[in-house]
């Protein structure tokens, strides 16, 4: 992962260096700042991987950024370029005077090689993911993609829903984004089907769909774990698909609905016993879904061959992987 802070720099130096490195080499745009407002600059940029795709992150002071004819033509990038606007609202025009606002949370999907003006609506900074994908015919299986604008997806639609909850996913943990090549061909598939540029009935769509709404699920498990009646149905219901359709989702996971929601909740119980030791175990517990305590010490000493007690005194591991054959649930 490249790393990069203008921490290290003078101030009178932090937003030309900027400029220069992060905006006009590496992703090939204009930056802009009122010159009274330069020596406050700050910026934090990380760079990875992603099988041929590269996954940045950036937080920085707020500026106006755009990618010009002249831009395109010094550094020309025949790639998808796909946002997500974590913190930052601000209009974006992509010309013949169509601009539109992209608010906080919004993913945008369009070609690299096309021009965009981003004016920011406040002064107090950004933070956003961008994820840059070199365009192969297999990828884009054989669509147009040359004149696909930088355009905000649908905020409410089911489409985007999916592309959010993979991307997501993905930037949890940047340190392992490295693991979400396969992914990354579905987004893209995927926000293509929601920019018209793809048939829904291809094999590769439907493998796109199952990937989406696997992560969404889980995204739901996630945000809701708390509760201990959390039920199959009521994420089927969320995301508009059959129980039946659910538990399908789980299959190829070797972990049913059940032990995948299980094992969530052990992950989350065992990371916030080390780094929140001031909260009893039975809070912990209850916070993580379950109902019983006796349940939870038994499952707990079944998963990870110790007492909650023990646990407090020894790190969680990196990754705990609730997807995998081998996880700790399993032998419930």
């Amino acid at each position: 992962m490249l790393t990069f802070s203008t921490e290290a720099l003078r101030p009178q130096d932090r937003f030309e260096h900027w400029c220069d490195v992060r905006g006009k080499s590496l992703f090939g745009v204009t930056i802009e700042l009122e010159r009274d407002r330069r020596p406050d600059f700050r910026g934090r940029f990380s760079a990875t991987p992603v099988g041929d795709a590269m996954l940045a992150e950036m937080s920085a002071s707020s500026y106006r950024v755009s990618r010009t004819s002249s831009d395109i033509a010094r550094v020309p990038s025949n790639s998808l370029h796909l946002a997500w606007q974590v913190r930052g609202p601000g209009h974006m025009n992509i010309g013949r005077d169509r601009v539109q606002w992209v608010g906080n949370g919004d993913l945008v999907f369009g070609h690299s090689n096309l021009p965009f003006a981003s004016t920011p609506d406040r002064t107090d900074g950004f933070h956003f993911f961008s994820l840059k994908i070199p365009v192969t015919s297999d990828l884009v299986l054989g669509a147009r993609i040359e004149d696909v604008p930088p355009v905000m997806l649908a905020r409410d639609a089911g489409l985007t829903r999916l592309v959010g909850a993979m991307f997501r996913s993905m930037t949890r943990d940047p340190a392992q984004a490295g693991q979400f090549a396969g992914e990354v061909t579905h987004m893209v598939r995927l926000a293509l089907l929601a920019r018209g540029r793809l048939r829904p009935r291809q094999d590769e769509i439907r493998a796109a769909l199952h990937a989406g709404y696997l992560h969404a699920a889980h995204e739901i498990l996630l945000r809701d774990l708390h509760r201990a009646a959390l039920t199959p149905a009521a994420v089927a219901t969320e995301l508009g698909i059959s129980l039946r359709q659910l538990h399908a989702l789980f299959e190829p996971t070797g972990l049913s609905f059940a032990r995948t929601l299980t094992a969530t909740r052990l992950q989350e119980a065992r990371r916030l016993l080390y780094a929140a030791q001031e909260r009893g175990i039975d809070e912990v517990a209850f916070a993580c879904g379950f109902d019983s305590i006796a349940t939870f010490y038994r499952v707990f000493r079944a998963a990870y061959g110790m007492t909650p007690g023990d646990a407090r005194r020894v790190p969680p591991p990196d990754r705990d992987d609730v997807s995998s054959n081998r996880h700790p649930a399993l032998a419930l």
